[in-house]
């Protein structure tokens, strides 16, 4: 069985800094395009980055270019997502996807693209 598991989200203040990971089990995606999505309250859910299979490609939605560095550790079937300078409207359940097609390139921002999701993880940024 095939599960992506987030950790590190938390409260953090203003400014402050957090590091979130995805650890994937039952498959390795060393060959697969995976992504960051975060869903404040009483919002859609949206896209945030993503790193293509090898690691060499990112993007980032605009909110969070700049602060925000997706990488991953194929070797570690794990993806990371470093937030710095972080805001109140960050504050939201960030989940991470992957791609279950071989190299795919194209279409990082939907989540439409993705397969498999975690559950996510709370990153609170009171104002």
């Amino acid at each position: 069985q095939v599960q992506l598991v987030e950790s590190g989200g938390g409260l953090v203040q203003a400014g402050g800094s957090l590091t979130l990971s995805c650890a994937a089990s039952g498959r390795t995606f060393s060959n697969n395009a995976m992504a960051w999505f975060r869903q404040a309250p009483g919002k859609e859910r949206e896209f945030v980055a993503a790193i293509n299979w090898s690691g060499g490609s990112t993007y980032y939605a605009d909110s969070v270019k700049g602060r925000f560095t997706i990488s991953r550790d194929n070797a570690k079937n794990t993806v990371y997502l470093q937030m710095n300078s972080l805001k109140p409207e960050d504050t939201a359940v960030y989940s991470c996807a992957a791609d279950s097609v071989w190299r795919r390139s194209g279409s990082y921002y939907s989540p439409r693209q993705y397969n498999y999701w975690g559950q996510g993880t709370q990153v609170t940024v009171p104002s």
